[in-house]
């Protein structure tokens, strides 16, 4: 199973009350360091609420971390998260 498609499960797994959308950016980076961009290593998570409202950005951004602890582990280089209420 390709990196995003596990983010994605695993993200939808700890978040059901939460529409999801993983973007791959790996290809934006292209070029640095040597990198071919290929590899999916950079990404954009956008987390919208269906019903919490009140909520800790913090906790959500530090339990995303923990939980994709292993991908980061096997090559996940960059998360840029969003949030939306």
């Amino acid at each position: 199973m390709k990196r995003k498609k596990r983010i994605e499960k695993i993200l939808t797994d700890n978040f059901s009350s939460w529409s999801i959308q993983v973007k791959d950016t790996s290809f934006l980076h292209r070029g640095h360091n040597n990198f071919s961009g290929k590899n999916e290593t950079h990404f954009i998570i956008t987390l919208q609420s269906k019903k919490i409202k009140n909520f800790k950005r913090l906790f959500i951004h530090q339990k995303i971390n923990r939980i994709l602890k292993k991908e980061f582990l096997n090559g996940l280089h960059a998360l840029e998260i969003k949030i939306n209420t």
